[in-house]
């Protein structure tokens, strides 16, 4: 799946939820809803978000990782 940048999504081997911010070879550049750093996922393990599954999407996230 290669969905357009500005898209929720799930990263199904995190269960976290995020905003595709591009593609970088063969990975989705996803970022957490709330900003935060990005990370790769494989296209394969990306699915669109249900508009039932967008208002829990926060909790759903998770934590934040700082340098």
């Amino acid at each position: 799946m290669k969905p357009p940048v500005g898209t929720h999504v799930v990263d199904t081997r995190t269960g976290r939820i995020g905003v595709v911010m591009g593609h970088e070879g063969p990975y989705v550049q996803l970022r957490p809803r709330g900003g935060g750093l990005e990370w790769d996922a494989e296209p394969a393990a990306v699915t669109g978000v249900n508009p039932e599954e967008r208002p829990g999407a926060a909790r759903a996230e998770g934590p934040t990782e700082h340098p």
